[in-house]
């Protein structure tokens, strides 16, 4: 039970904010008691916590499926970007936005771990652009690690508007691929740009 309550809590907090839905919405919309709920956590914050927990879990899987079904590197990126656009897809204001604004504390202690998920992932990915050809093998790489890093959590963490963070996150994406590829790699970012949907 305490699994179902965490998964339908992370899908509604996500679907409508974590700051708008209550205790009683989600024993609602399960169909169970309040109590129920408080035998497994003792307020909000701590299921949202777990929720949070689970929705890094869903991540990583969903980063690894990406990188398991050997897309180049730019294409790989591309498609990270849109399954995190279908994992984020009824979401109206940025989850991130709303963690660090409404619970700052948890903001704060999930932090290291996307931190830590994001840069070896950055880092995975320019390594093989480099080796593919398709990234300048010039390219310093822990700097560019960390300007897309700051770039994509600026954006997360300022914009309001999930819409909004998705069209600047695909125009991060660009910039940051345009600033490292090489002739063979720019032809596959128009490739690829052809075919993004905002």
């Amino acid at each position: 039970m305490k699994e179902k309550i965490i998964a339908k809590a992370g899908e509604m907090f996500l679907k409508l904010g974590f700051k708008s839905i209550t205790m009683d919405d989600i024993a609602g919309e399960m169909c169970i008691s309040k109590k129920t709920i408080y035998k497994y956590f003792c307020n909000k914050e701590i299921l949202i916590e777990e929720s949070v927990h689970l929705i890094h879990k869903e991540v990583h899987q969903l980063i690894g499926d990406a990188i398991s079904k050997n897309y180049n590197a730019i294409e790989e990126n591309f498609e990270i970007r849109r399954m995190f656009a279908e994992l984020f897809k009824s979401s109206d204001t940025s989850p991130i936005f709303q963690l660090k604004k409404h619970y700052p504390e948890i903001y704060k202690n999930t932090l290291k771990f996307q931190i830590d998920e994001c840069e070896f992932c950055f880092r995975q990915n320019i390594e093989k652009g480099i080796e593919q050809k398709l990234y300048r093998n010039n390219l310093n790489v822990e700097t560019y690690v960390k300007f897309y890093y700051y770039l994509i959590f600026s954006i997360n963490e300022n914009t309001r508007s999930e819409s909004e963070a998705k069209k600047l996150e695909c125009e991060a994406l660009e910039y940051h691929t345009r600033a490292m590829a090489t002739p063979e790699g720019i032809i596959e970012l128009e490739k690829q740009l052809q075919n993004v949907n905002i």
